[in-house]
């Protein structure tokens, strides 16, 4: 389809509660800077039942208007009540380009769109920025396995379209909330949602973990040996206020759940302090932290990938430094 506009598209996935999820709001951070480069407007999409939470949240960060389309059978998210809302949305207003957060849904629902508009859609980016040249979208991912970064363009089709990992980029500050409120009544018949949420059940693995909105983050690898290893790694996380991640190589081995687990193939993290134990930096791994302000690597290898990327390195077996910077941080917070 031909873009109408030059805006630029942030879908602002909603909690049960109706609040906005956290990559939505990041999003708007990138999306700013891009849609001024594009020549059109930030405008934030927030579809959901009883979404005034995520509304508010996308006027106050900095998006210049908000397309609302509340309603019951948006309460929990579907596959075809999110596509018809929000392909219908954009073939009525035709944005030149739209981000949508790569969450469990975000990966169900761009592909989808995507199609239904016979467009392109760039997966699980961790970059973006306008191509100079052609002032089309320039989407970077991981590719090969997360050997290489591949920087993709969508010349032909609008929308361009691309999935982004949560954690990738920052909330901006709060500020006043500006945008134009717009909303739309669309609704989608029973008939048309061929699939129902029956019931939810809370993965028992997963012990909440929130390591996208963690502002500090202690991960074990492969160094940590076994299951018995991460208990270190635990006690330096409780006593700095963090949560546990963990590398591919120790959830792989069935050390600890795949909740844990950052980098390619995990969650995309970007917390105030992050450190690494017993993690060689693959860059499978690297593609998921190094978005992190502050990066402190404990390793034996005193060659180990990690060491290039770390802000503060400690040479050493991370079961003698562990125990001891645990000690160290409980007597400076008694």
């Amino acid at each position: 389809m031909e873009a109408k506009t030059k805006d630029l598209w942030v879908f602002v996935e909603t909690n049960e509660d109706g609040s906005a999820k956290n990559v939505g709001i990041e999003l708007l951070t990138p999306g700013k800077d891009m849609a001024a480069k594009q020549g059109g407007e930030l405008v934030a999409v927030v579809i959901g039942s009883n979404v005034d939470a995520a509304v508010e949240a996308a006027s106050t960060h900095g998006a210049d208007k908000v397309i609302v389309v509340d309603g019951p059978e948006y309460k929990g998210y579907t596959t075809d009540a999110y596509a018809i809302a929000l392909c219908t949305l954009v073939e009525k207003y035709g944005p030149t380009s739209m981000l949508i957060g790569a969450t469990n849904n975000g990966r169900d629902l761009g592909p989808r769109v995507s199609c239904r508009l016979k467009t392109g859609l760039t997966a699980d980016c961790t970059a973006l920025d306008i191509d100079e040249e052609s002032g089309n979208v320039a989407w970077t991912r991981p590719a090969f396995g997360g050997n290489l970064m591949a920087t993709i363009l969508c010349p032909d089709h609008r929308p361009q379209i691309g999935t982004v990992r949560p954690g990738v980029f920052k909330k901006s500050e709060a500020g006043e909330a500006k945008a134009e409120i717009i909303k739309e009544d669309i609704h989608v018949e029973a008939k048309d949602i061929r699939t129902q949420v029956l019931e939810l059940i809370q993965d028992l693995d997963s012990e909440n973990v929130d390591l996208e909105g963690a502002e500090i983050i202690v991960s074990g690898g492969r160094g940590v040996g076994g299951p018995e290893g991460f208990e270190p790694v635990k006690a330096l996380a409780d006593a700095l206020g963090g949560v546990v991640g963990a590398s591919r190589a120790a959830v792989d081995s069935g050390w600890i759940a795949h909740s844990h687990q950052v980098g390619q193939t995990g969650k995309t993290v970007g917390p105030k302090l992050y450190i690494a134990c017993g993690i060689s930096g693959a860059i499978q791994h690297l593609a998921g932290m190094s978005g992190s302000d502050v990066i402190m690597a404990i390793n034996k290898d005193p060659d180990a990938p990690i060491f290039d990327v770390a802000d503060y390195g400690v040479v050493g077996n991370l079961f003698e430094v562990l125990p001891v910077l645990t000690e160290e941080i409980k007597k400076a917070r008694a």
